[in-house]
């Protein structure tokens, strides 16, 4: 065996548990011969015949001297027995007791790497997609605001890890661990899906439902978004993922715990091209406005954009406003018109810097968010630092392009 594969072999022998391998094996039609409590366990492996194909001693007393030489030497016997590699083996042994979710990035890479800021925005991207899954999962009538439904922030700190990467491609493995064996009730008819992996059915069919909405429009399917796991914040999760010009597509696929029924999902790999990657904002603006109805806003904020509006028609004074503020605690452009003497008062606002409180109707449409209907200045704020009590009236009235 070549030093790079006893190298794996190694690496998985640090990563894995005796407890996991043992629930491999018995999910590979292995039989637990002996068992030696906290020191041993030896396995058997029948063919069709019955003639044993293999035996192996699994080490359980991790603080023996030789646990880890024999560890490894354990999974060496099974990856030949069951012609793996140690990446194979160690994929497969997760799997037992886990769903594997994995995010390849195309895109040409000279030495195998990609750039360590687009490392950490993907790996935002994932922990936002997974968080919309799970919120999902717990109730798909949520809002995806404000406090999310018990059991999610759990799931997040205790049951989804980060695995290995895979080589020859950028591969990121996400690990969804679904607990122990639950005991059997004989009389249960229906046994309960652990929470992680309804998480991972969610989070398929929600890719799924995206990525087709992308080609053919359903709007029966955005009638009951969460029914299909859809929701902004997932759909905005790829988004941010497939931003990097370089990147040429996205495969998203998943391998399901062999512990549990296989759930009932279409797509083996979805497969999001540059095609899909330029539909996905009108996707995630009609569930935004299903998840955020108009609703009346108080915003403080910088304007960084004013231009004069010379399509009114009025003889007052009009302008385009773009403000950057904070919604749903991330920061936002907002778009809004102003008129009159709130006109004026985004000027100086534009001018000095000083924050700009605006309320009104926030809405998402047209790919940005904006504020209508009954829009209300609070100049009191300005007033007082610009000690502009008395002369905002004769503001000049030039144009003040971002």
């Amino acid at each position: 065996m070549s030093p790079s594969a006893l190298g794996d072999y190694r690496e998985a022998a640090a990563t894995l548990s005796p407890p996991a391998v043992s629930q491999f094996l018995a999910a590979h039609d292995w039989e637990l011969e002996a068992r030696q409590d906290h020191v041993r366990e030896i396995w058997r492996l029948s063919g069709p015949n019955g003639d044993v194909e293999g035996r192996i001693m699994l080490p359980l007393a991790q603080d023996f001297a030789d646990f880890h030489q024999r560890f490894e030497d354990t999974l060496v016997s099974l990856g030949h027995i069951h012609s793996m590699d140690a990446v194979e083996l160690y994929e497969r042994v997760l799997a037992t007791r886990a769903d594997l979710f994995f995010v390849r990035l195309d895109q040409a890479m000279l030495d195998g790497t990609i750039p360590f800021q687009q490392a950490e925005k993907t790996l935002q991207a994932l922990y936002k997609m997974v968080r919309a899954a799970a919120t999902t999962a717990a109730d798909p009538t949520h809002s995806h605001r404000g406090r999310r439904p018990a059991g999610v922030t759990e799931f997040l700190e205790d049951d989804v890890r980060l695995g290995h990467t895979k080589r020859g491609s950028f591969v990121f493995t996400i690990v969804t661990r679904l607990g122990d064996q639950p005991p059997v009730i004989t009389d249960q008819v229906d046994p309960v899906t652990p929470f992680p992996r309804r998480v991972m059915e969610t989070l398929a069919r929600g890719l799924e439902a995206a990525e087709r909405l992308t080609r053919q429009w359903d709007e029966r399917v955005l009638e009951e978004p969460g029914r299909s796991g859809l929701s902004a914040g997932l759909v905005e999760s790829l988004e941010d993922m497939a931003q990097p010009v370089q990147l040429r597509q996205v495969d998203l696929s998943f391998e399901w715990a062999a512990a549990e029924p296989r759930p009932d999902v279409g797509l083996a790999t979805i497969v999001l091209d540059r095609d899909v990657m330029g539909e996905l904002p009108r996707v995630r603006e009609r569930l935004v406005r299903q998840e955020e109805p108009p609703r009346r806003e108080t915003l403080v904020g910088i304007v960084k954009g004013l231009s004069r509006d010379d399509s009114s028609d009025d003889e007052v004074e009009t302008a385009s406003v773009t403000l950057a503020t904070e919604v749903n605690g991330k920061q936002r452009s907002v778009h809004l018109t102003v008129s009159g003497e709130d006109h004026d008062w985004a000027i100086v606002a534009y001018r000095q810097k000083i924050p700009f409180t605006v309320s009104g109707d926030l809405t998402y449409e047209k790919r940005a968010w904006r504020l209508v209907g009954e829009i209300e200045v609070d100049s009191r704020f300005l007033r007082h630092h610009a000690g502009l009590q008395s002369s905002v009236g004769n503001t000049p009235m030039d144009e003040t392009d971002d």
